[in-house]
Parts: structure tokens; C-alpha cells; sequence
């Protein structure tokens, strides 16, 4: 197998991807917390360890990949609340929670197969996990690591001598952020504020809540990621992923309970990715200015999607405009008029094959979908300068990587006749006035075809109508 290596946010390095069990590789990602419709920015995870699971099974590894969904959660508890300000009669009425997380889950599930990348293998939802995770959360009582404080029950922060590892953050520098509604503190009954909360107490208005013998409540967020993965993964698994958002305090504080409770590390690397950005601003709901995936796909098609997710480094920032997703469609575009020019499912020449070579080692390295990127695109100069037909055996192998397997060439006159008989019809009279000579009445055909959304382009048998990139 191809060495692979990835960057390690704990150790700042590229480190060699070394299965816990040889020839197989555990993901864990961090999925959504499902209060509301996801955004573009919610997507990127998702697609980063899809695609990176693809490359590893192109590779030869047997790839397990998690993305769990967080389906209980304080900011469920808040968006089902009644909202009298709302213009949203349901949002102005209230609903129960576990009703809206319900809905908010299916339409994720919905949201994120317009992507057509498949599911992950598992995607475990926090209440269906309850009863893993108060065993996780006694383990830690009775190591000494956490205690029963009014219901509540909290993680000892400094009984982690390796806390602040992951984030690389001065311990009395960190704010869990746990009391900003100050509703209800926890801070009353925590020992040190730096603890955070391992299970929460029922409290007035919260519609669900589960049995623990702390009383009634639910746990908090970070335990229950470190209980699904474990019951999936088990300890000291391959990959832990997911955004950079997450580094402090989740991640930090999910490693510091598996390594209390089970004397080991939760996994050997830790991959982030990057945010999706307005303006230099993180994609944040709670900021207002997001773009809701499904309105991106809609409007720009899942192929431009993928491609623009796929454009920059999945540990960079990525900018999101208009602008973006066009370049994205217009790359698609590139491709697929590639395609129409090459011999299907056919081998490649054997003397193009370093291209190819050239987009896994890319892919190698720190996952750089960019550099490989070019190498296909390089691959495709190639094929076009050469005179005679090629296969797309190695092109279609690298678009299966990255889930765009299924692009289908750009159509000339034939197809079109059946979709677009007018544009035809009027290419045939543009034809017949340059033959004329005629050429303003040839331009002004031109521009009538291109408003129908076709581009003129000569091939060797005659004008083609090609789509024209969006």
C-alpha cells in the first residue's frame, strides 16, 4: 500500500497512517447537532471524510467511517421552545424536541444525499445511546474523575495532567462557555469552573430527559462522542475528524475523558478541517450568515458542490460566493467536455499514467485535493493535445475519488435535438447564413442559441451545441 500521511492537530506534524488493525481504518467525524436545516458550511466535514474513506478504499484499507448526529442538546431545547417573534407559525407555537429533532435529522439525511457521495457506514444518534453513555460517565466517577454535584455530574479538569494537549491552550486560559445563558450556572455546583458537564439535571421546560442514577437529565455533548465512538470504533482508533470549530472545547475535552476513563488515547489522529467563510468571517447560524445547503445544490447542481469543496486545502479556510461556486460548475464543465472527446471505458495510454500516479500522491499527502486537482486537469491538457482518441480508464478512476463518477460527456447536435429542437433548428439557419455570408444575421443566431443556454463550438463533424458552463 501507497505510505499515507496526515496532519495530527495534537502534534502539529504529518503523521504516517498506521492501522490500529492492519489493512483497516476507523473514522470518527463529528456530525451535526440537529436543530435546524444544515448549511454549506455544515457540509464540508462531511464531504472531506466521505471522499477521504473513498481514497482510502482506492487505496486497499477496508474503511469504517462514523458520523454521528447529536440529537440531544441544549440548542434543540431552545429552537423548540416558542418563539412568539417568530413569523414561523410552528416556531411561534413551540413543538416537542425530540419532534424537531426528529425532522431536522431526516432532513440532514436528505440534505447531504443530494450530495450523491453514499452515507458513512454508521451514523449513531445520542439518544440512542443512553445507556452506553451513563456507563461511560460512572466509569469516570469511579476513577476519581468526575463527580455528582445537584443532579449534575462534571468532569475534574486537573485530574487530567494531559488536559490542554489536543487545543494547545494554558489550562487557566480555558472557558468551557457552559454558563453563557445564565439561566441555570453551573458554575454553583461545579468544584472548579474549568470542569465541564459530564450529565445535566432536568430542568423546567425540557420535554426529554433519561433515568441515570444522578436522577433525571441528559448528558452533555462531549461524552456522548466519546461514547459512540467507542462503542463503534472501540479505543485507539485510526482518525478523529471534524472542524476546526471543534478543537476546544469539544475534542479537548472528549480525548481527556476516554484517556481518564480508559488509560489510552481515543484516537491516534486528529484531522481538521478548515471553515467555510462569509467575508472572512466563519459560516455560523448563530451569526446569521449561512447558506443552506440544499439552496446551494438547488441553485448551483452537486457536481459545481462537490468541486468547490473539494478547491482548497481541507485544512484552510475556504470563501464561499457565487463566484466560487461558478468556478466550481465551470471546472465541471471542463471535465465533461473532456469526456466527450475520449474513448469510453477504455484504458488510458500507458504514457499518461504518471498523472494519475501524480493525483494519489497528492492525495497522500495531507489529503491535498488541490494539487491533485491539477494533476487531473494536467491529465486532461494531455489527452486533448493528443491527436488520436484516448481512454478515460485513468480519468474516470480519479473522478471516482472524489464521488464524480457519474459525469457524463458534454452532448453534441444529436443529443440536443430531442431536449432542444429549437436551438437546432436555429444553429441550421445560423449555418446556412454563414454560408451566405451573412454573418451579422450568423451573430445574432449565435446570441439567440446562447440565450437558450448553448454554446457554438466546431468539431470534427460539424458545429456542436455544448452547454454552457453556469
Amino acid at each position: 500500500m501507497r505510505a499515507i500521511r496526515l496532519h495530527d492537530t495534537r502534534t502539529g506534524e504529518l503523521l504516517p497512517l498506521n492501522p490500529r488493525d492492519p489493512g483497516r481504518v476507523g473514522i470518527y467525524a463529528c456530525g451535526p447537532t440537529v436543530y435546524s436545516r444544515i448549511h454549506i458550511g455544515n457540509a464540508r466535514p462531511f464531504v472531506v471524510f466521505s471522499l477521504l474513506k473513498r481514497f482510502l478504499d482506492h487505496e486497499g484499507y477496508e474503511t469504517t467511517l462514523v458520523v454521528n448526529v447529536t440529537d440531544v442538546n441544549d440548542k434543540i431545547y431552545d429552537a423548540s421552545r416558542p418563539d412568539p417573534h417568530s413569523p414561523d407559525p410552528v416556531r411561534r407555537a413551540g413543538r416537542p424536541s425530540a419532534e424537531l429533532a426528529a425532522e431536522m435529522t431526516a432532513l440532514y439525511t436528505a440534505d447531504t444525499d443530494a450530495l450523491g457521495l453514499g452515507r458513512p457506514d454508521h451514523e449513531p444518534l445520542a439518544s440512542q445511546t443512553m445507556d452506553a453513555i451513563v456507563a461511560y460517565i460512572q466509569d469516570l466517577i469511579d476513577s476519581g474523575h468526575a463527580y455528582a454535584s445537584g443532579g449534575d455530574v462534571f468532569f475534574r479538569v486537573r485530574s487530567d495532567p494531559d488536559y490542554g494537549s489536543l487545543s494547545h491552550r494554558r489550562i487557566d486560559d480555558m472557558d468551557q462557555g457552559e454558563d453563557e445563558f445564565g439561566t441555570h450556572p453551573l458554575s454553583d455546583r461545579k468544584e472548579d469552573p474549568l470542569d465541564f458537564a459530564l450529565w445535566k439535571g432536568r430542568k423546567q421546560g425540557e420535554d426529554t430527559w433519561w433515568q441515570a442514577p444522578w436522577g433525571e437529565g441528559r448528558p452533555g455533548w462531549h461524552i456522548e462522542c466519546s461514547a459512540m465512538a467507542e462503542s463503534l470504533l472501540g479505543v485507539g482508533f485510526d482518525i478523529h475528524g471534524g472542524g476546526s470549530d471543534l478543537v476546544f472545547p469539544h475534542h479537548e475535552n472528549e480525548a481527556a475523558q476516554t484517556r481518564c476513563a480508559r488509560g489510552h488515547e481515543l484516537a491516534a489522529i486528529w484531522m481538521h478541517n478548515g471553515m467555510i467563510q462569509f467575508t472572512g468571517e466563519k459560516m455560523a447560524k448563530s451569526v446569521g450568515n449561512i447558506a443552506l445547503l440544499h439552496e446551494v445544490v438547488e441553485q448551483y447542481g452537486r457536481d459545481a458542490v462537490v468541486m468547490y469543496l473539494l478547491g482548497g486545502h481541507y485544512r484552510q479556510p475556504l470563501a464561499f460566493s457565487p463566484a466560487e461556486l461558478e468556478d466550481g460548475d465551470r471546472r465541471i464543465h471542463r471535465i465533461r467536455d473532456a469526456l466527450r472527446r475520449l474513448d469510453r471505458d477504455r484504458p488510458s495510454p500507458s504514457d499518461m499514467a504518471h498523472h494519475a500516479d501524480a493525483f494519489f500522491a497528492a492525495l497522500a499527502e495531507d489529503f491535498n485535493t488541490p494539487k491533485a486537482l491539477a494533476c487531473l486537469f494536467e491529465w486532461i491538457r494531455e489527452a486533448n493535445r493528443r491527436g488520436e482518441a484516448v481512454g478515460d480508464g485513468d480519468l474516470r478512476e480519479m473522478l471516482a475519488t472524489f464521488g464524480l463518477d457519474d459525469l457524463q460527456p458534454l452532448g453534441a447536435v444529436g443529443d440536443v435535438e430531442a431536449i432542444d429542437p429549437e436551438a437546432v433548428a436555429l444553429l441550421a439557419s445560423r449555418e446556412a447564413a454563414r454560408r451566405e455570408r451573412d454573418f451579422e444575421q450568423a451573430d445574432r443566431l449565435r446570441e439567440q442559441i446562447a440565450a437558450r443556454g448553448w454554446e457554438i463550438r466546431d468539431g470534427a463533424a460539424g458545429p456542436e451545441l455544448i452547454p454552457l458552463a453556469r
